[in-house]
């Protein structure tokens, strides 16, 4: 019911996007647009190429007056960078092979890429495996929350690890709001600074770092997703969206590998009810869901990002014609990315439960999906009666 397409490398003209099944009546600019896509090129540990890109999503299709039409919305985003690479990366016959890449790096889509494509020069595979594609997934993903937040669902995404560091402490909902204004968007002070200390050691050293992000969501209804096929549970579909992530290792769901080291008693959500309140948890342990299904407690996913494979010091590699060891292929790149990584996995959630809206409530105009949203609440007070 809601899909999306990107087209587009590293060092091309830009990146396309295509977002199909997205309601009319939606309001949608591009400016809200360049607001994620800001954010996404934010964040201490960044690199050289933030300082040449300045996204922004161009509206092509599917939205006029600021309100989105029904049909098919199109975007674009520049890479200004393609001014310095349209001899290399030209789609004409022809083009410049001077910046071949022969090294692949450990840890990249470079070597298995280029054997499963019959590459010879790695750099068709490094231009797209590249998360410069995520700049096209975050402006797919804000137009999901742009729809999510006329339902009244607000998502959230921060840092909560950047190598060794760690936030130790609970964090209020407002605390993890203003998280954005933490040049690591982590809601800890001491941990922000911990985390910039440890981003600078690392590039003195010429290495990288990786960490976790956490994205939460409140507003949601119970009942998004299902418990009857593997492929509708929603934490499926959730994990298989931050798995997608370059660099993303691992995710859990509510306590995820913590729980898994409990007895039974301290690892479910037991179930209170109050007049006003409905049926509600106790705790949220669960990360607001349970058999696939939401729950209607805050949902909270984890994601842990790998250090990004590109080195100032470069590890160890084989040159794929002489089959000589040599150090890995240089490209411009991050010294922890975990910051933007955040933002990402917000535009991957809000992707993800935009759909389940969908599917639950149908609906070509956005006034449809509200109506019908109210009435399940309505409903939900009266059950089971």
């Amino acid at each position: 019911m809601l899909r999306y397409l990107t087209a587009g490398e590293s060092h091309g003209r830009g990146l396309t996007i295509i977002v199909e099944g997205l309601p009319a009546g939606v309001p949608l600019t591009a400016s809200y647009l360049e607001g994620w896509l800001r954010r996404r090129q934010g964040g201490y540990g960044r690199g050289g190429r933030m300082q040449i890109e300045q996204d922004r999503a161009e509206i092509l299709a599917g939205v006029r007056s600021g309100i989105t039409l029904g049909s098919p919305v199109a975007l674009f985003v520049p890479n200004r960078d393609w001014q310095n690479w349209q001899q290399v990366m030209t789609p004409e016959p022809g083009a410049v092979e001077s910046r071949a890449v022969t090294r692949p790096r450990p840890g990249h889509a470079d070597l298995p890429g280029g054997q499963k494509y019959r590459q010879k020069d790695l750099r068709n595979i490094l231009e797209r495996a590249s998360a410069r594609e995520t700049a096209a997934r975050v402006a797919a993903g804000a137009v999901a929350a742009a729809f999510l937040e006329e339902l009244g669902v607000e998502v959230v995404g921060h840092v909560v690890a950047i190598g060794p560091v760690r936030v130790e402490r609970e964090l209020t909902w407002e605390e993890i709001r203003s998280a954005r204004n933490s040049p690591v968007y982590c809601a800890d002070p001491t941990a922000s600074q911990a985390m910039m200390d440890a981003i600078d050691a690392a590039r003195a050293g010429g290495d990288t770092l990786g960490g976790v992000f956490e994205v939460l969501v409140a507003g949601l209804p119970p009942g998004l997703g299902s418990h009857v096929h593997w492929d509708r549970r929603l934490d499926g579909k959730l994990a298989q969206a931050l798995m997608s992530i370059q660099a993303v290792k691992a995710v859990e769901i509510g306590d995820g590998f913590e729980v898994a080291a409990r007895p039974g008693s301290a690892a479910q959500d037991e179930i209170f009810y109050h007049p006003e309140r409905g049926f509600y948890r106790g705790t949220n342990r669960a990360g607001g869901l349970e058999g696939g299904i939401t729950n209607g407690e805050v949902l909270k996913v984890r994601a842990a990002m790998k250090p990004i494979p590109t080195l100032g010091r470069p590890l160890r590699s084989v040159d794929i014609y002489r089959k000589e060891e040599v150090g890995a292929a240089v490209e411009r790149s991050d010294v922890c990315a975990v910051p933007a990584a955040a933002v990402v996995g917000e535009a991957a959630v809000a992707w993800v439960l935009a759909g389940a809206f969908l599917e639950k409530f149908g609906g070509d105009h956005l006034e449809e999906i509200k109506e019908r949203l109210q009435a399940y609440r309505a409903y939900l007070r009266r059950w089971p009666e």
